[in-house]
């Protein structure tokens, strides 16, 4: 395992990412993101870098718009 400053406690790695620490429960869950375990305490750790793709990914898709209704 990599250095430990370079991974981010489920709180940190919440609000760095703008979701609700559950959120990230889920993704690790489900398998869309990497959750890591602290060696001593057990506690999640995530991925700086993997947060940083999970960003650029979001960010870099375009924005759905939505849908206009057609009057019957």
């Amino acid at each position: 395992m990599p250095k430990l400053d370079e991974y981010l406690r489920i709180t940190e790695a919440a609000e760095y990412v703008g979701v609700a620490p559950n959120t990230l429960r889920n993704w690790g869950k489900s398998g869309k993101l990497t959750e890591r375990r602290h060696p001593m305490n057990g506690y999640r750790l995530y991925d700086r870098d993997e947060l940083d793709k999970l960003l650029r990914m979001v960010n870099g898709s375009p924005i759905r718009k939505p849908v206009k209704k057609t009057p019957k």
